[in-house]
């Protein structure tokens, strides 16, 4: 599994839940911004400092991992001064350890988090800003798609420098197609039906399978937005996912089913495993696979997933590298953390090794996904969507969309009954939690 595990996904605000409110309000009364830490200071660029040693946390325990092992050698190796020890430990486990460390005095020197987990950790005053950092580097959008360079600033307030993006994208069994007479990766709503009916045509009774779970509201989310919608309002106060765009996407998932080209009742993983084994022809899962897949000998290609709607989007997210709160700031690791986070920033073309997309657009004109098989998903890396910077919308979402979209595959409520139930239940838990991280 790569990294952005789909237990992760499915379990991932839960565990950021169980941090513990003791924690959460203390950290919270620490006191507001992040002027507490990397301000004393000005930042150059370089460190020239006596020798440090970073601890950096990081989520990356699966097939990524070894490029990121790499990368940080490398690092090591240029910087006499600095030594970066890596923490690597799972995702749900180190967000739901960090604000608990960072209370105690405990917490990484630098660290990397998924994009989605930003704004809460900043609302919570557990990271801090790195507006200097990006100043120093003269990192704008300019050198970024402009959503996620967005999606990184909370509060007027940047936290997050992004490493990469990663999104959904389309498989397909190239045998499969050879044998169905499909020449080309479809790209909208008929040429997809064309294929499907093309494939079960061949002999494949069920080409694309339609999971109740992961990652069908992340298919949804991406429908949502192909079809004109926002999930949520842009004051972050109330859930729109129950839109017409919304219900359209969804109406088109269970379609799948009623035409019959998935089975009933997909259980999570399912639909990935029966593409490992030939068993589908279709599949829809994040590029983060596609080392998975070549260890699995599988005869595949990727594409961008179509375009259903109206317009070209789909879900996506990104990996940041941010600075924790330190109760007793050390003014040499917080720069020699910054020269960390610069220096991965600027050589992330070996991150494209792991599968992911480097998030500057400098390393991606620059050749780093020349050949590789995320090459055409990079291609439409400006149709890419990212949740809005809303703390706490991981939860809210897991409690809500995840759940409607579940009873709606499964035909257990039709789709607009389905999404403005959980809808309803959404917007009430965002009022509550502007109320609890003081909006």
């Amino acid at each position: 599994m790569m990294t952005y595990p789909k237990r992760f996904i499915r379990n991932r605000v839960s565990a950021a839940t169980a941090i513990g409110a003791t924690a959460l309000l203390a950290l919270t009364a620490c006191g507001g911004g992040g002027a507490q830490q990397g301000t004393a200071t000005e930042f150059t660029g370089e460190y020239t400092g006596p020798k440090v040693e970073l601890d950096y946390w990081n989520g990356f325990t699966g097939g990524d991992g070894p490029f990121m092992e790499q990368m940080v050698e490398e690092f090591n190796a240029e910087h006499d001064n600095i030594k970066v020890v890596p923490n690597t430990i799972k995702w749900a486990d180190m967000y739901q350890k960090l604000p608990a460390a960072v209370q105690a005095g405990e917490g990484p020197d630098v660290g990397v988090m998924h994009l989605e987990q930003l704004s809460t950790n900043a609302a919570r005053n557990v990271i801090v800003p790195v507006d200097d950092l990006a100043e120093e580097l003269e990192l704008t959008g300019d050198d970024f798609t402009e959503e996620v360079w967005d999606a990184g600033v909370y509060e007027d307030e940047r936290y997050g420098i992004p490493l990469d993006v990663h999104s959904l994208a389309m498989y397909y069994n190239t045998e499969h197609f050879e044998k169905a007479g499909i020449t080309e990766a479809p790209t909208d709503a008929a040429s997809f039906e064309d294929a499907l009916k093309k494939l079960k045509a061949a002999g494949y009774e069920n080409p694309f399978w339609m999971p109740a779970k992961w990652p069908s509201h992340l298919m949804n989310l991406s429908l949502l937005w192909q079809n004109g919608g926002e999930p949520y309002d842009a004051d972050g106060a109330k859930a729109t996912f129950d839109s017409e765009a919304g219900v359209e996407g969804l109406e088109w998932q269970t379609s799948i089913i009623d035409e019959g080209y998935s089975p009933k009742n997909v259980a999570i993983d399912s639909q990935y495993v029966a593409f490992k084994n030939g068993e589908n022809s279709i599949t829809w899962d994040g590029i983060w696979q596609f080392n998975d897949l070549e260890a699995a000998g599988v005869p595949y290609a990727a594409a961008p997933i179509p375009v259903i709607g109206e317009e070209d989007a789909v879900w996506a997210s990104s990996h940041n590298f941010f600075l924790p709160r330190q109760a007793t700031p050390d003014e040499n690791k917080t720069n020699a953390a910054k020269v960390f986070i610069a220096w991965m920033s600027e050589n992330s073309e070996a991150w494209a090794g792991s599968g992911m997309i480097p998030a500057r657009t400098s390393v991606r004109e620059g050749g780093a996904l020349d050949g590789t098989p995320q090459e055409p998903i990079a291609a439409k890396v400006d149709s890419m969507k990212f949740l809005p910077p809303v703390p706490g919308l991981g939860t809210v979402q897991a409690e809500t969309l995840e759940v409607g979209v579940d009873n709606a595959i499964l035909g257990e409520q039709e789709p607009k009954e389905a999404l403005s139930k959980v809808a309803a239940k959404a917007s009430q838990l965002m009022e509550e939690n502007q109320a609890s991280f003081g909006k």
